[in-house]
């Protein structure tokens, strides 16, 4: 299992939190899945691929913030 950390647009609910881990939840009912939503900060322990969870967040309407210049988190 790989780590995968997000900050996607548009969480400020608890309904956020629970569609964002619906979505990942699709792809790999096991996964990991930690919130914080101040920070808009997910972050994901799965097998599945970092694209196919980004794109699963995109699609449920959380698309994820380009991290900024000099970010070192790895893909």
């Amino acid at each position: 299992m790989d780590t995968h950390h997000f900050t996607v647009q548009g969480m400020s609910c608890g309904h956020c939190d629970q569609a964002v881990r619906q979505a990942i939840r699709r792809l790999d009912e096991q996964a990991e899945v930690q919130i914080e939503r101040s920070s808009g900060r997910v972050t994901v322990r799965s097998s599945i691929s970092r694209g196919a969870l980004a794109s699963a967040l995109d699609a449920a309407g959380y698309p994820e913030v380009p991290p900024e210049a000099g970010d070192s988190d790895p893909v």
